[in-house]
């Protein structure tokens, strides 16, 4: 017993100071990578040393054997692993990620075997049918082999018992300089290369040499002279970024990313690239998953010949055989976890502290990718073009209420002396009323149909034109920033939903790029039966959208006669109020009902959006599109069309159709049975001006965020009360299975966002004459989406793989017609909807002085109640006393040579209305025709730029080929006397083009011309 003791004892000992050894080691490893210094490392690892020896040596009992010293473990794959491997790093990996956060190193982001670092997690699950699991297993074997054969290293994770198992995929230096070569990713050159110092040089002074003809050169030094418009231009840019400096990020904390002078990678020329002694470090993390990415994309997962299109890990995921295959988030963001980039765009971008702040658009490019990047780089400039939008907008909305209590129709509508008879809103049923009770309407009617908006109208419309020129130099610029200038897009492999589809056809074909052969569907026998159902389908469900309305609008007639009736039927009482109750809701009928059926409309808005979203994928699902973008550009454009319908019909009703073919009283325009739909007394821009604002803010601000933010929370708050996880089930939780329980990062995760914003763009374009406040409900919407959507992308979503896009697609050309649409739109609402025309006619042609004095009057016409049907006659106590009533038209009186036909003040107003139109669309579509001409799509500064870069690395590269070529080395001296050469030869001129200032010869100057430079 004494012996077994000491013996247990001594192995403890040797195994603890094996473990510190092998940590120290690591922790060396690990500093060294960081760039830290562990000073008394080496003390430790001595100590440890003699910690053992003089153990070893004390020991009076049998030597102990090396398997006694350390048995053989076996990671969660059940592969042996050697003794030596630090069980530092196995420590560190089984302990919870949430744990790892806190700790100053950050999570654990490496292999258990090697520090080699993990750039991508497969998953797949352990559960299912036995035949499937086999074949499952198969194709990853098959799989993981042709990735091991490309060069990626491979481990895994399974541990017993668990559902899910992991595969950690990691690309060597060797790799990613392969791939990044094919993919032609442009990469930081040395610093005595970058451009920055040129661009210096050439800010403010430029110096050249002139050969003199006795011989020798001469210095001369050249001060560019700017145009006056591009020094205006400077000056407004100077004066916006000062405006814009309370609102910048604090740079101590938020590191900006200064853009390095960038070149395509070159294996060939590594010599100019900026390549540290630690080769693992030079390529990012986004550049790393994107280039695991593409190869995952591309490798086989079967030996099968005739199944050449079993490959990449899309179809993989479509089959079953993986779960997922995401990369992984580079620790956490709550409080208290050590720095790291998610953490800090979580803290200064995502946090609601930072709402007003500009975007870290650089930090997100680096950890999201360019795609996403993107998105947010146009929601941000999106939302900061509303900001001049939004001002004016607020200024005709107080103009609007400033004048609306001293309008001269407001005043006749509200004055009861005036005694203004209208005519009953529905036949028999409804009585005859006063224009006075429409009083509040008509001053409301006022505050948004008024001058100002004929103003607001033609702003908005230059506004439209001058965002998307803006965006389009916003974009020059990120692209020159972010390297996609010159982005080229890959040939697309095709969907793994398309292979799956057509698995069973027997028809192939040999794609033209590719040449492999790939399974084809016949146009017009397979095709284009499709295409028809999938078509016949969408005008189906548009006709949907048109019946929701005319149910709207049926809602609307029937309860505008059911208040006009109740209040009509109300039994005298003693009682206040309901006496007060009844007068309120006969004053306000057509506002309750315009309230009541805008809502209706959102509700029925938000039911058929969920089944349109359905169906349109199910469609595009049934026409078997090849590639990914095919399908993205079908979806959009199902969606968007559905979308429109959906959102517009309604309000393109009311502000385009609704009272217009109404008849008049005794001749009424029927449909089905019932007479249509009339404007109330202050006109139907007020009831557009409400639906507008309803559904716009309704759909944005509530039901977007409740979809958005409020479902989630509650889900995710259910599925932890019916399946709760105890203490020990969270604190055995790797990186990878924390990022395995966030949402996955869908491809349709960003056209979502980029819909709702496109639809909001076109209630601001398209209706805004109606609705001033609309820009800015829009900015206060958008400052609340990009927080939104920053949380979402930080916190509860997988990381997405960094795409590289070089602009927002299709959507740009959806915008510019809906920008375009808008003119047409806004013109026919003033002309149409509002009485802008009206009144001005009247003013020019009819008014005694001018003004608009008497202005109602003249526009209500005298209808002789004795013409009414006996059917159709008012039949109440008082209605036979009322001999004449007024209706809002243009028509002769009864006593006229032609009664009831339309005056002269009609065709009058109808011309002008049409002159307006015409007028108005034409002279705008010039202005901003003109305008989008004077507006270069590329700063001009970044074009010489992009030129001069362009020049610079051809220059570079030639020259130090052929010093090379020669035999000589090349140092960055010599690169440094190139690039000043270079400098010396060329300038910019005024206009902004290089012009060659002095050509060189193939020979420096001798030291004897170097004395002649004067």
């Amino acid at each position: 017993m004494k012996i077994s003791w000491k013996r247990k004892f001594l192995q403890q000992i040797l195994h603890n100071n094996i473990n510190k050894i092998a940590a120290s080691h690591w922790e060396h490893r690990m500093s060294e990578e960081k760039g830290e210094k562990i000073p008394m490392l080496a003390n430790k690892e001595t100590d440890a040393n003699d910690s053992l020896n003089v153990t070893a040596n004390t020991s009076d009992d049998t030597p102990l054997t090396s398997n006694e010293v350390m048995q053989p473990q076996t990671n969660g794959g059940g592969q042996q692993r050697s003794a030596d491997v630090p069980k530092k790093m196995e420590e560190e990996e089984e302990e919870d990620a949430d744990v790892q956060d806190k700790k100053p190193s950050g999570r654990n982001m490496y292999f258990k075997s090697e520090p080699r670092r993990i750039d991508y997690i497969l998953a797949w699950s352990t559960e299912g049918k036995p035949e499937k699991l086999a074949h499952s297993k198969e194709a990853r074997a098959v799989f993981e082999e042709n990735l091991e054969k490309e060069g990626l290293k491979l481990e895994r994770d399974e541990k017993e018992g668990a559902e899910i198992h992991y595969l950690k995929v990691h690309a060597p230096y060797e790799v990613l300089t392969r791939y990044a070569e094919i993919l032609k990713v442009r990469m930081p050159v040395k610093k005595s290369m970058d451009l920055d110092k040129i661009q210096q040089k050439y800010a403010k002074l430029e110096t050249i040499l002139i050969k003199m003809e006795g011989g020798g050169f001469k210095r001369q030094v050249v001060t560019p002279m700017k145009a006056v418009s591009t020094r205006l231009w400077d000056t407004m840019t100077d004066i916006t970024k000062k405006l814009f400096t309370p609102f910048q990020l604090d740079p101590n904390v938020v590191k900006p990313i200064k853009r390095r002078f960038n070149v395509a990678y070159s294996r060939d020329k590594e010599y100019l690239f900026d390549i540290p002694e630690d080769k693992d470090t030079y390529f990012d993390n986004a550049t790393r998953n994107r280039i695991v990415n593409f190869i995952l994309r591309r490798k086989p997962f079967s030996r099968e010949k005739e199944k050449a299109y079993s490959f990449g890990i899309n179809k993989m995921i479509a089959d079953g055989h993986y779960t997922d295959a995401y990369p992984l988030h580079e620790g956490h963001w709550k409080p208290g976890s050590a720095d790291n980039e998610r953490k800090l765009l979580f803290d200064h971008w995502a946090n609601w502290r930072n709402c007003f702040k500009i975007q870290p658009l650089d930090h997100v490019r680096g950890y999201f990718g360019e795609k996403i990047a993107i998105y947010f780089a146009w929601l941000g400039f999106y939302m900061l073009m509303l900001i001049p939008a939004s001002i004016i907008g607020l200024l005709v909305f107080i103009y609007g209420c400033a004048i609306s209590g001293n309008s001269y129709p407001a005043n006749e509508v509200c004055d009861e002396s005036k005694n203004f008879t209208m005519c009953p809103l529905c036949d028999y049923q409804c009585p005859y009323w006063k224009l006075s009770a429409a009083c509040s309407h008509a001053r409301a009617s006022r505050i948004f149909d008024n001058n100002a908006t004929v103003f607001f109208a033609i702003f908005m419309s230059f506004w439209g034109t001058l965002f998307l020129e803006f965006w389009k130099r916003k974009q020059a610029a990120l692209q020159f920033k972010w390297d996609l200038t010159d982005f080229v897009t890959e040939e697309q492999p095709p969907r793994p939903e398309f292979l799956a589809k057509l698995e069973h056809i027997t028809t192939y074909k040999e794609h033209p790029i590719t040449g492999i052969k790939e399974p084809h569907l016949p146009f017009w026998r397979r095709r284009f039966p499709i295409y028809l159902m999938s078509w016949t389908a969408m005008l189906f469900l548009a006709f949907l959208a048109i019946v929701a309305v005319v149910g709207v609008i049926a809602y609307r007639i029937s309860t505008l006669a059911a208040l006009q009736v109740l209040t009509r039927d109300t039994p005298v009482t003693n009682s206040t109020f309901i006496a007060s109750t009844a007068e309120l809701v006969y004053q306000n009928a057509s506002l309750v009902t315009t309230v009541t059926a805008a809502c209706i409309n959102l509700l029925i808005i938000v039911i058929l959006n969920f089944i349109y979203n359905r169906l349109a994928f199910w469609l595009t699902d049934m026409e078997c599109l090849r590639t990914q973008k095919e399908y993205d550009d079908s979806i959009t454009l199902k969606l968007f069309s559905l979308q429109f319908v959906n959102y517009y019909s309604s309000i393109i009703y009311i502000a385009f159709v609704k009272g217009r073919m109404v008849g008049r009283p005794g001749k009424y325009a029927t449909l089905f049975g019932g007479r249509q739909e009339e404007c109330e007394a202050g006109g139907c821009l007020i009831e557009l001006c409400i639906q507008l604002a309803i559904i716009m803010t309704g759909k944005q601000l509530i039901v977007n965020n409740i979809v958005e933010i409020l479902i989630p929370k509650i889900i995710k708050w259910i599925k932890r009360r019916i399946w709760p996880e105890t203490q020990e089930q969270k604190m055995s939780k790797s990186p990878w299975e924390k990022d395995y329980k966030l949402q996955p990062a869908e491809t349709t995760s960003l056209f979502y966002e980029y819909l709702e914003m496109v639809l909001q763009f076109g209630f601001l374009t398209l209706f805004v004459a109606a609705f001033p406040l609309g820009p800015l409900f829009a900015l206060i919407n958008n400052i609340l989406e990009i927080r939104f959507d920053a949380v979402k992308f930080t916190t509860e979503l997988r990381r997405p793989m960094a795409e590289r896009i070089p602009d927002i697609g299709v959507w740009y050309s959806v915008l510019y017609g809906i920008s375009r649409i808008a003119v047409i739109s806004n013109a026919f609402i003033i002309a149409l909807t509002s009485d802008f025309i009206p009144r001005l006619v009247y003013t020019m042609a009819y008014s005694p002085d001018g003004s608009l004095e008497g202005y109602v009057d003249h526009t209500l016409a005298v209808f002789n109640t004795s013409d009414f049907e006996e059917a159709k006659r008012p039949v109440f106590e008082g209605s036979e006393i009322v001999e004449t009533c007024r209706y809002r038209d243009f028509r002769n009186p009864p006593d006229s040579d032609d009664p009831y036909e339309y005056s002269q003040m009609y065709w009058h107003v109808l011309a002008a209305r049409f002159a307006f139109v015409v007028v108005f669309e034409n002279v705008i579509v010039v202005i901003t025709g003109l305008i989008a001409w004077l507006i270069p799509d590329v700063p001009a500064k970044l074009k010489l730029h992009i030129r001069r870069e362009a020049y610079m690395s051809n220059e570079i590269i030639i020259k130090t080929e052929l010093m090379r070529a020669q035999g000589e080395q090349v140092g960055e001296a010599d690169i440094e006397r190139i690039i000043q050469d270079e400098n010396q030869r060329y300038r910019s001129n005024e206009l902004g083009s290089m012009e060659l200032v002095h050509r060189r010869s193939a020979s420096p100057p001798n030291d004897k011309e170097k004395d002649n430079i004067v």
